[in-house]
């Protein structure tokens, strides 16, 4: 089968798009790109029935389940300015699909304490599409973000469902959130010239606020499902608690991104949201219900917090691809829970096991 190379495959979304294509065996080669900035080594996540195979200076090899899975622990340019030299674009051809997921980015706090670190991403976007249209891979995802919607549609007076059409490549484009917004922006701009003036099969995804069970705590919801499962009291909220998200979890988010790559090759977009608001008010509440307590909510208005409103317009989704998530809500954050709770578990007997050898060894 033909390969697949995912570019910031250690990450939160991208493990779980290793694991998509592994449960639905899409190919049986994986090749990785990462240089785990906010990723986690292969070695950390991967199943424990896969098998290393070697390393040869940044790169590692793995066996499972027949697939092989090729991890380069580099910077992505790097990568993709080495691999135009020697053999060439030659030594790349042949690819099922390149999975753009590499990027700058680590929760609110980087985005506006950063912003231009963040704007690295804008490097990275130029740097895959001129790669790409040299090696010219199958197909093309390009994972935007719902952070490329024009600001003044997600405020309080005038919060808005956020459309497709609310982009413009005109003379009207709206001001996006931060760095992070204009990387994406213009990201979902280099698609479309790939896709009209190279022929590239490219499709962008626009997620909102994505979950998930083995999310980094520099995110809200494991971070509020952590406290929670602390049973903190109060349990503490960044900002005022009224700034509301469309929450997806991690397993629909991807399952719709493998849709639109198969189905999107002009360099569009699709949202990938439930088209509803949730407050972190109640996103507090209702882990404190699953947690069975009743703590006191703990606002911090002195932290980041981005725009106040954001959720999808689920127009396109529903109408041209018959979709919408599986997950609920308080399933997603149940999962995200109890994840929390067992490794809470799991380090407080690690740290009991260890405490009781110290103290075997020097008493």
């Amino acid at each position: 089968m033909q390969p697949i190379l995912i570019t910031g495959g250690c990450g939160f979304v991208g493990r779980h798009v290793v694991q998509h294509i592994l449960q639905h065996g899409l190919t049986d080669q994986i090749c990785i790109v990462d240089d785990l900035f906010t990723g986690r080594h292969p070695e950390e996540w991967l199943p424990v029935r896969a098998g290393y195979k070697g390393s040869t200076g940044l790169e590692y090899s793995y066996q499972l389940d027949g697939a092989v899975i090729r991890f380069i622990h580099d910077d992505v340019r790097h990568f993709f300015s080495d691999s135009l030299k020697g053999r060439g674009p030659s030594e790349w051809r042949g690819l099922k699909a390149v999975i753009h997921l590499a990027s700058v980015v680590g929760g609110r706090a980087l985005i506006d304490g950063d912003p231009l670190l963040v704007a690295t991403d804008l490097s990275i976007d130029a740097e895959m599409f001129h790669w790409a249209r040299l090696v010219k891979p199958g197909r093309i995802l390009y994972a935007s973000s719902s952070a490329a919607y024009p600001i003044h549609l997600q405020g309080n007076e005038k919060a808005l469902p956020l459309k497709e059409s609310y982009i413009e490549f005109g003379d009207r484009i709206g001001l996006p959130d931060m760095t992070y917004g204009w990387s994406k922006l213009t990201g979902e701009y280099l698609s479309r010239i790939a896709a009209s003036r190279y022929g590239l099969h490219v499709a962008c995804v626009r997620p909102f606020s994505g979950y998930g069970e083995d999310q980094e705590t520099v995110y809200p919801i494991p971070a509020i499902a952590e406290r929670a499962a602390h049973t903190e009291d109060p349990l503490v909220i960044w900002g005022t608690g009224e700034q509301a998200r469309d929450f997806v979890h991690i397993d629909d988010c991807v399952e719709m991104m493998f849709r639109a790559m198969e189905e999107i090759q002009d360099g569009s977009a699709v949202n990938i949201g439930s088209g509803a608001l949730t407050c972190f008010l109640d996103v507090a509440r209702i882990f404190a219900e699953i947690a069975n307590y009743s703590p006191v909510i703990k606002p911090q208005v002195d932290k980041p917090v981005g725009v106040q409103n954001r959720y999808a317009d689920t127009t396109l989704l529903s109408e041209r691809f018959h979709w919408s998530p599986r997950i609920s809500l308080r399933d997603g954050f149940s999962r995200v829970y109890e994840s929390a709770r067992r490794r809470i578990l799991h380090d407080e007997r690690f740290r009991i096991s260890y405490d009781d050898s110290y103290r075997y060894h020097h008493d």
